[in-house]
């Protein structure tokens, strides 16, 4: 057994001041006819702490203690005796190592656990044998961890589901109680506490439920509150608006503060420009919650639609389109110039417009060159599909309408051909 002065462990509540009181207590000088009594120091302890059982009006006529363990004397449950003429020390069989006893009676725990929780009794001897007999209680309670809130449906839809919160862990002996935005439960036929408080029941739940959720828990010895927990009610989303600080600027001068209007809560924002995703520059930024989109300096491709849209896990919406209109300068010898687009639209009708010349001249020079005459029959021939090159004869066959008779002449001097004949009126 170490002796009384031996320093307490590092990191517990230091025992040297609870052994001040009871040496104190060790000089009075009270009533012969005062009883001992037992009282737990401090009354409710933390878990890992030290503890004293502080044995009250303790007489000088005492030959010794001893401690045990539960309600009775029993030499099993024997902790420690301690006999004052000899100052010696004999450890029980309950001994762990832990307990110290003092020359005044009292029982110092160190380190205490939650199994050194319930009752201790201390038979103290007279010099005449007598023995005196009573009991105290010790209570240890944990150190509470930080709760968390667990939900068994986080993203409910509006006025159709019901969610229950439980505040986690389930640990005996402790009190739990809950906040919504800070505030007290309020009474609710919607709101329903279970019987030890542990959990919260909402009813058909509203976009007005989603918190943020509070649970904490308590003992005699602490208390600690879970971080907010917020529930994504899914509900339909409104149709946001968009607002500009002006819809009409000037290229380069102006700077665009589109805004994206909604009453709800709990949706997420994107921008869209010309029924697109934005993408965002040097010069296109958005704000954290994406409710602003600032455009600095503005372009003349800044110029178009813009839309906000809001939406949550179930629904989205967007809002009407908001034109801005950038005007440029366009004169000459401004920083702009032909677009791609325009140049190559000039090409296309240079290219369209010189091909029709080509095609005009080459008609008109077929027509002067393109009938030939039958040398025998007066019989003009015109001509189509033309082929390339010169042959010096052809063989013309012709049916004279007048006498249905068949001719045969020779076409000189014309360009090689296939040819159609017909008769002149």
């Amino acid at each position: 057994m170490e002796p009384p002065s031996a320093p307490a462990h590092r990191g517990h509540v230091p025992w040297h001041r609870l052994l001040l009181a009871v040496s104190l207590l060790s000089f009075w000088n009270l009533p012969a006819t005062a009883q001992i009594t037992i009282e737990s120091v401090p009354f409710n302890v933390a878990e890992g702490s030290d503890v004293l059982l502080l044995a009250h009006n303790a007489t000088e006529d005492t030959l010794g203690y001893s401690w045990y363990r539960g309600e009775r004397v029993e030499n099993n449950q024997l902790i420690v005796t301690y006999r004052i003429d000899t100052q010696a020390y004999t450890q029980g069989p309950t001994f762990s190592g832990r307990e110290r006893i003092y020359p005044n009676g009292s029982l110092l725990f160190q380190n205490a656990t939650q199994n050194d929780t319930g009752y201790y009794t201390l038979m103290v001897t007279k010099n005449d044998l007598q023995r005196e007999i009573v009991t105290g209680l010790l209570r240890v309670y944990p150190v509470l961890p930080r709760p968390i809130i667990t939900s068994n449906n986080p993203n409910p839809v509006e006025h159709e589901d019901t969610v229950v919160l439980t505040c986690e862990p389930e640990t005996q002996h402790i009190t739990y109680w809950w906040w919504i935005n800070n505030q007290s439960l309020s009474n609710s036929t919607r709101l329903q506490l279970s019987e030890d408080n542990r959990t919260l029941t909402l009813f058909n739940v509203t976009r007005n439920d989603t918190g943020p959720y509070e649970c904490e828990t308590q003992n005699p010895v602490s208390a600690t509150r879970s971080d907010p927990f917020t529930l994504n009610v899914i509900h339909p989303v409104a149709k946001p608006i968009v607002e500009a600080n002006s819809t009409t600027v000037t290229e380069h001068e102006d700077t665009v503060v589109l805004k994206c209007l909604t009453n709800d809560t709990g949706v997420s924002l994107r921008w869209l420009f010309n029924g697109q995703s934005l993408l965002l520059a040097e010069r296109i930024k958005l704000s954290q919650d994406n409710g602003t989109l600032t455009i600095e300096p503005v372009r003349r491709e800044d110029a178009g639609n813009y839309q906000c849209e809001a939406s949550n896990l179930g629904n989205s919406n967007k809002s009407d389109p908001l034109r801005l209109d950038v005007k440029f300068d366009s004169a000459p010898g401004s920083s702009s110039g032909l677009s791609g687009g325009a140049i190559a639209g000039i090409v296309i009708g240079v290219l369209a417009g010189v091909a029709l010349i080509a095609g005009l001249v080459y008609f008109l020079f077929i027509r002067k060159i393109g009938g030939c005459k039958d040398p025998v029959l007066g019989i003009a021939v015109t001509v189509s599909d033309i082929y390339l090159g010169q042959v010096t004869s052809a063989n013309s066959q012709r049916t004279n309408p007048q006498t249905s008779t068949t001719f045969r002449t020779t076409l000189t001097n014309c360009p090689r051909r296939l040819m159609k004949l017909h008769t002149l009126p």
